[in-house]
């Protein structure tokens, strides 16, 4: 059951879901994201990360309104080592390339460096299969 996550309007900005068949968080983030949602969601989505012990998180913002600038600093300098620290390993992230989100999540990209492995997209089904290959990957290293 998808958790959702509304702004001060009542509107949902974003729905977050543990997938049960692929082991991983997708984050789906819908219009315009303000400093506070950002945070917000952000946090929610290390709930059913930490739940389920789950290495992977699939971000999807091609629903995106307009950039996120504005919270770049605070993913890279707060959300991202928490997310770290509790297991994350692997992130994907969905953009629709021509979009001024994409420049925000390249700006995030550049700023987690080295610390996490991430990859942007501009096909969802790239980033899935990117997903299930490192799942797949950790799974045979643990065998």
């Amino acid at each position: 059951m998808p958790t959702e996550i509304v702004n001060g309007f009542g509107k949902v900005y974003l729905t977050i879901e543990y997938d049960t068949v692929n082991r991983w968080v997708y984050n789906n983030w819908i219009g315009y994201q303000t400093y506070i949602g950002i945070i917000a969601g952000a946090d929610a989505c290390l709930h059913p990360l930490q739940a389920h012990a789950c290495p992977y998180l699939l971000n999807d913002n091609r629903q995106v309104i307009g950039p996120w600038d504005h919270a770049v600093e605070w993913i890279v300098t707060d959300w991202a080592p928490r997310a770290i620290a509790q297991g994350l390993t692997h992130f994907a992230q969905v953009v629709s390339p021509e979009s001024m989100a994409a420049l925000s999540a390249e700006a995030m990209h550049i700023g987690i460096g080295e610390g996490l492995q991430m990859r942007m997209f501009g096909d969802i089904q790239e980033a899935r299969a990117w997903l299930k290959e490192a799942r797949e990957e950790a799974g045979m290293k643990q065998a």
